[in-house]
């Protein structure tokens, strides 16, 4: 049993590392390539290397489970928020570092009561203190001295609202769905809404996307595809307040990949900020027992 708990907390943590590096993909692919193609190609790549699992799970899976249309119903309106979500991530990271914008999107951790509680859901002490400390840490990392908020961050951090309801969203459907084919219906109709604002807003070439293939592939495959599998495999067994405790670590391992491949450093105001937010967010987790 111990060797299972660690099995999956060891997973969990590879999850966390992978999806906190890939900010640094991101950021790196903006130097090639518009956000909305970058995200275009990224969310094409994550789902089509879920086909074999599916394929692999389609035989074993329950007929209510085998049903398209609330694939279909369910997967318009995630996808539409994950479009939302990432395509402010994408934009933001443009104009802030990649370890800002992996603190400020772990925000999401402590928007999901904030936001469950407008929608009836009771919010305990400690998640209306987590949320004061994370509101303080990320005054820290983003607000200047003299009270300005770089664009960058702002913009993050309306995808981190995003991305909080799309928690919301997903735990809604997830228990009427399989959880691989749902991902992959989100994820596609992610990538279309995507190929349309890169259409429309950019100037897409095959030459462009060369360039940027690298950080594609591992925001594509090992962000979407790897690492969602991965999480999936350790929550099998893994209660999801322990699970999201690891999870938030994700933003201190963008700070550290952003500081070893970007050179990104962090003022001793910024650490603070971040101390107090991943602080925030740990405590977030903590207060579920109380509900």
């Amino acid at each position: 049993m111990k060797k299972q708990i660690l099995r999956n907390d060891l997973l969990l943590l590879l999850t966390s590392l992978i999806w906190g590096s890939t900010f640094v993909a991101q950021r790196v692919g903006m130097d090639y390539i518009g956000p909305f193609t970058y995200n275009a190609v990224r969310f094409l790549i994550g789902p089509l290397s879920l086909l074999p699992l599916i394929a692999l799970r389609w035989s074993s899976l329950p007929a209510e489970h085998k049903r398209l249309m609330p694939y279909v119903t369910n997967g318009l309106v995630a996808g539409g928020v994950v479009f939302t979500a990432s395509t402010l991530q994408q934009i933001g990271i443009v104009y802030t570092t990649a370890g800002n914008a992996g603190f400020i999107t772990g925000f999401y951790v402590v928007l999901v009561p904030i936001l469950g509680y407008f929608l009836g859901q009771k919010i305990g002490l400690l998640r209306w203190l987590a949320a004061l400390l994370a509101l303080g840490g990320l005054y820290f990392l983003s607000v200047s001295k003299d009270f300005t908020m770089g664009r960058g961050d702002i913009i993050v951090l309306g995808s981190a609202l995003f991305w909080a309801l799309h928690i919301i969203v997903v735990g809604r459907a997830s228990a009427k769905l399989d959880a691989l084919i749902f991902s992959f219906a989100q994820f596609i109709l992610c990538s279309l809404l995507s190929l349309m604002g890169a259409l429309i807003f950019e100037e897409p070439s095959l030459q462009g996307i060369g360039r940027a293939a690298i950080p594609i592939l591992y925001g594509g495959l090992l962000s979407v595809g790897v690492a969602y599998t991965l999480q999936v495999i350790a929550q099998k067994h893994a209660p999801p307040s322990h699970a999201v405790i690891i999870l938030s670590m994700e933003g201190a391992f963008a700070a550290l990949a952003g500081a070893l491949v970007l050179k990104e450093i962090l003022s001793g105001r910024q650490i603070l900020g971040c101390l107090l937010m991943l602080g925030g967010m740990l405590l977030s987790q903590l207060g579920r027992r109380e509900a």
